[in-house]
């Protein structure tokens, strides 16, 4: 105990100080010691549960992706092919299709279906469109197929027509009371290309066309009864 004193009106005063209290008494509650986080170990019932979670949801997502992809691999042409024409396996391509109604597919050859041995046409068919079973035929019927050349103005042949090109020739010159019938949807077996002169061409192009034996003496026996013929070709998309 310490104090000080002072001196008032003749008598000492004395104050005293006095030590402070503790705020609180008793012991003090010890402090729980820190735990780290362990990573589960492969015993971790909940890492298999994890991982059979996500190979459900894998396996389970695919068979979703394959029953909504209801398309169907085809062949088709891949280029321009007329009445006549020989196809063989490299000129097909696979396309995948969708059918809106299943009996459809019945009438094209799907990449699964064995092909003839004899892919020969009966008629035209363009570049991508699906190959029809229709529009095959077999050798000894399509035997009366012959090829016809015609010599046409070269500005009335597309650049575009080769070899293989799906053509119709029309008469636009000429009597008209000839009755030219027009060759339509033929085969273009060879198509010579013209010498360019200065970048332009000149004179009159050759196409030889595969042309059914009976249109093909309809054709030439109306034309020789025309006094300078004017020829146009247009060729299928």
């Amino acid at each position: 105990m310490t104090g000080f004193g002072s001196r008032t009106a003749g008598h000492d005063v004395r104050v005293t100080r006095r030590p402070a209290q503790r705020a609180a008494t008793g012991t003090v509650a010890p402090v729980p010691p820190a735990t780290r986080a362990s990573r589960p170990g492969w015993r971790d019932p909940r890492l298999w549960l994890g991982v059979l979670i996500v190979a459900v949801s894998v396996v389970a997502g695919a068979r979703l992706l394959a029953a909504a992809d209801d398309t169907v691999a085809v062949w088709a042409v891949a280029a321009d092919a007329g009445p006549g024409a020989q196809l063989s396996a490299g000129d097909l391509v696979a396309h995948r299709v969708r059918f809106a109604d299943g009996d459809d597919l019945g009438r094209y050859f799907s990449v699964e279906d064995e092909l003839p041995g004899d892919l020969r046409l009966v008629r035209g068919v363009s570049a991508g469109e699906l190959l029809p079973r229709a529009a095959i035929g077999d050798a000894e019927a399509d035997a009366d197929t012959v090829e016809l050349p015609v010599a046409i103005d070269a500005e009335q042949v597309p650049g575009s027509v080769q070899a293989g090109s799906v053509v119709s020739v029309y008469l636009l010159g000429g009597r008209r009371d000839a009755g030219v019938p027009p060759l339509e949807d033929v085969t273009v077996v060879d198509a010579p290309a013209l010498e360019t002169t200065f970048g332009a061409t000149t004179g009159r192009r050759q196409l030889v066309l595969a042309v059914p034996e009976a249109a093909a003496a309809a054709f030439l026996d109306a034309l020789g009864r025309v006094d300078d013929p004017l020829l146009t070709v247009t060729r299928r998309d």
